[in-house]
């Protein structure tokens, strides 16, 4: 057997579960850190003041989780999946505690930055380490549970978020630590069982400096564009400049070095280039439109922060329960094309519903459309992880896995850096067209305190409570005007759907290699031998 492909260890069904115990754990710590913060950050920021560095706490993690993402995967190829995991969750492990010790606003965005960089390895290196020890055929019922880790984190994030904000927010960062105490014994345990091949390797680390610094950039224009700066400002201007500089010369150390850290060969088989392609666009899809559920749950529904993340069950629900079915019907059919095909559909179909929407629609109506979002994103988005790892060999799979994760997560970005855009210039136009003639009924008093409310114009979605305390019909004029510019944003991001739906069915229908005599447990020598070694 070349050393280039090393078999891939028996281990049995107990075995695998224990180890995905451990993975779960890391990954729902990456996972609800993406949302967890946001419900509290108002609590977080009268504590320790700050306010013009507010966004710089969400910014700061999803900077360092992505631009880090693509290289625990290769490295983790070159050294093996145990000291890169337990490296990973460490860093996340004390990047929560110092978050949570913080003193002012500087050490929390610094603290936020460990965490990321922690989180960009839990992520990816959950879906590769799995991988390791389940053929292709196999993967799919157990890898469908990570896809209802995402559908737990959405929800518990936000709700978890605010009851500590409301008790005392430092537990936020805290309750981390116990879990990923948890997720290191548990994974080291059962780590050790899974070979790994050592083989002479030349970490690639000038073009890892040239990936983050690339993608940094590009990640702070996006964050930074209408919000820090106008789009056409120098400072915007020049951070994309620096990212396609960046990047190109990324490609060019990726053609000559002998160990890059995401293969350019490989974007030469239909299948990666295609799935890859996909998870950027629903990346683009599913960030940049479903963020903005929430906002008219809270702007037009009145529902708290808190209650938002309830409210948003249905979805997380399509979510969780899909994930695990297509994760079991793909071991049991043993293809998976059509499962991405079918879920670009309905999540395409779900978001142009969403267009239908009103200020006076009833609750149930968006539970309807949410749940057919929910299931889209449940058969698409597992699914294209597993055409990937079908794709490439063993000796890729680190770097072939956590390209998948990276494309999404930057595809996301682009998402909600693009659908803000166009919500915040169609909302300017909208509450030019209705404010003033709702402002012409009252009363000069009212309108004094409504001026002063909405400042010079600009309606700050980001403050719900204070559009819900106007007088009723100012209040109605933003709500409509709102909704009617979510309409253009679901508008465009269905047409984008459109796409994706494209794109997954130009995808190759490959089989799933190995079978289930692929997974078939150890006889009891082997696994006696194996229990030796646990103690």
């Amino acid at each position: 057997m070349s050393t280039d492909t090393p078999a891939r260890p028996q281990l049995s069904h107990r075995q695998i579960l224990l180890l995905m115990s451990g993975l779960m754990l890391g990954m729902l710590l990456a996972a609800l850190d993406q949302t967890i913060v946001g419900t509290a950050l108002p609590t977080i920021v009268g504590e320790l003041g700050g306010i013009n560095h507010y966004s710089w706490v969400v910014t700061a993690y999803l900077l360092a989780s992505t631009a880090s993402t693509p290289l625990y995967g290769k490295i983790s190829d070159l050294i093996g999946r145990r000291p890169v995991f337990l490296f990973s969750i460490g860093t996340f492990l004390v990047g929560s505690l110092l978050a949570g010790l913080s003193q002012n606003m500087t050490e929390l965005i610094f603290t936020r930055g460990i965490q990321g960089i922690g989180a960009g390895g839990l992520m990816t290196l959950a879906f590769t380490i799995i991988s390791d020890v389940v053929s292709p055929r196999e993967r799919g019922r157990y890898q469908g549970l990570f896809g209802a880790v995402f559908g737990v984190a959405s929800v518990a994030g936000p709700l978890v978020g605010g009851y500590f904000a409301e008790t005392n927010w430092r537990w936020i960062f805290y309750i981390n630590v116990p879990l990923a105490i948890v997720a290191i014994i548990v994974a080291y345990r059962v780590m050790r069982l899974i070979p790994f091949q050592k083989r002479e390797h030349k970490i690639d680390w000038l073009g890892a400096g040239l990936l983050v610094i690339g993608v940094s950039a590009l990640l702070l224009a996006l964050s930074w564009g209408g919000s820090e700066y106008a789009w056409g400002s120098g400072a915007i201007i020049g951070l994309f400049a620096i990212g396609a500089v960046f990047a190109a010369l990324f490609l060019v150390q990726e053609n000559r070095a002998s160990e890059p850290i995401l293969p350019l060969r490989l974007f030469r088989r239909p299948t990666f280039a295609l799935a890859n392609g996909a998870g950027f666009i629903l990346g683009l899809v599913m960030f940049g439109s479903i963020i903005f559920i929430p906002l008219y749950l809270q702007i037009v529904k009145g529902a708290s922060p808190t209650k938002s993340g309830l409210l948003m069950l249905p979805m997380m629900a399509g979510v969780i329960v899909t994930s695990v079915l297509t994760g079991r019907a793909m071991s049991r059919i043993g293809r998976y094309k059509w499962f991405p095909v079918a879920g670009s559909v309905l999540l395409g179909l779900g978001i142009l519903l969403f267009t239908q929407l009103q200020v006076d629609s009833s609750l149930g109506v968006a539970f309807c459309f949410m749940v057919l979002i929910g299931v889209g994103l449940g058969l698409s988005m597992q699914s294209l992880v597993m055409a990937v790892q079908n794709a490439v060999e063993m000796k890729d799979l680190g770097a072939g896995t956590s390209a998948v994760t990276f494309f999404r997560s930057l595809g996301g970005s682009f998402g909600v850096a693009i659908l803000g855009a166009v919500l915040s210039s169609r909302l300017a136009t909208e509450t030019a067209a209705r404010v003033p003639g709702a402002l012409q009924g009252l009363t000069p008093e009212q309108t004094k305190a409504v001026q002063g409310t909405l400042g010079t114009g600009n309606i700050s979605i980001n403050e719900p409570s204070k559009i819900l305390a106007l007088p009723d019909a100012v209040r109605n004029a933003i709500q409509v005007s709102f909704v009617h510019s979510l309409h253009t944003v679901f508008l465009v991001a269905g047409l984008v759907a459109i796409v994706a739906v494209v794109v997954t069915v130009l995808l190759p229908d490959r089989e799933l290699r190995g079978g289930p005599a692929a997974g078939q447990p150890p006889t009891p020598a082997e696994m006696e031998a194996r229990a030796e070694t646990l103690i």
